[in-house]
């Protein structure tokens, strides 16, 4: 029961993050430049305040075991080694720049994409990225896998075929390097022993790039109004800091089939939160691509041998 609900709260959180951006930028009420600044420190604040907390829980664990006399040695040794690993994971500079490409690009597209467009495009090129990764590193694929892998592709071609319905291309374009970043990111993430301290000092490392962020959208300052700044401070407090929190919460509580399973959710979340906030229309070309895209995903996700040794699972937002 706890899973399910952390798991519920956090897919509609990264949902939201769709909405947040899509909203602000299809209103004017603020810029992608100063909406990505905004999202990023709001997201780099929170985390902080969540990873003191969290650092200070481990040390107050560790001082609980070195008091329990009863306590048995190894165990207790064991914790504090796989604590201090913990509070020893950083991050990247690399990741880092994942990170700022995804947010900036994901900010750049909704100017010319619906909601649900985007968290498609976006859900499809992380997808993708992952998965030819795994093709790059010898990870052997069934019949079943490749066949899911061409019916997907197929499914996105159709999407942006020639229509009066057509996503715009500079925006899936600018959508999928988003994705391919996160992807990226994602991909860089399996190895960390605390994602949510790595995200944490990835945020706070992303910081380094707002002065370059704010140069290029400083002619946009005098537009921006206090709507605009909400919905991006809401995105990268709430909907982000908040939101990565819960899934990591989640994660351990879900097998990583079901991990990886539950993240389809997110375009349909996000699309049906653009027709009901936004009323954006749903129409025939994105539902038959969601399906193919998605039940191609899915075929793929749902018939991956289970790897050897565990890894985490990172979703997309």
């Amino acid at each position: 029961m706890k899973a399910s609900i952390y798991t519920i709260i956090a897919l509609i959180a990264f949902a939201a993050n769709s909405l947040l951006c899509r909203m602000a930028l299809s209103e004017n009420y603020i810029d992608p430049w100063n909406f990505t600044i905004i999202r990023l420190l709001g997201g780099a604040m929170c985390l902080v305040i969540i990873m003191f907390l969290h650092e200070q829980r481990i040390k107050n664990q560790n001082k609980d075991d070195e008091n329990n006399n009863n306590a048995d040695v190894p165990v207790v040794l064991s914790k504090r080694i796989s604590n201090e690993q913990i509070l020893s994971d950083k991050g990247s500079w690399l990741s880092s720049f994942s990170l700022v490409a995804y947010a900036l690009c994901f900010s750049l597209a909704y100017v010319e994409l619906d909601t649900g467009t985007g968290a498609l495009i976006l859900f499809a090129a992380v997808q993708f990225t992952m998965i030819g990764w795994g093709i790059y590193q010898k990870e052997q694929l069934s019949l079943i896998q490749w066949a899911a892998l061409v019916v997907a592709f197929a499914g996105f071609i159709y999407l942006m075929l020639p229509s009066a319905t057509v996503p715009s291309l500079f925006g899936a374009i600018i959508m999928m390097t988003s994705g391919i970043a996160w992807g990226i990111y994602s991909v860089r993430g399996k190895a960390c022993v605390s994602p949510l301290r790595a995200t944490g000092f990835n945020f706070i490392r992303s910081l380094v790039a707002l002065p370059l962020l704010l140069l290029a959208g400083i002619t946009y300052l005098a537009d921006i109004n206090i709507q605009g700044i909400l919905l991006a401070g809401v995105s990268g407090a709430i909907t982000s800091g908040i939101g990565y929190s819960i899934w990591y919460v989640a994660m351990p509580l879900l097998k990583s089939t079901q991990a990886a399973v539950v993240q389809f959710c997110v375009p349909i979340l996000a699309a049906i939160a653009g027709v009901l906030f936004l009323s954006e229309a749903l129409t025939l070309r994105f539902i038959i691509a969601s399906t193919v895209i998605l039940g191609a995903v899915l075929v793929f996700v749902l018939n991956k041998q289970i790897p050897k040794s565990p890894t985490q699972v990172k979703i997309v937002n």
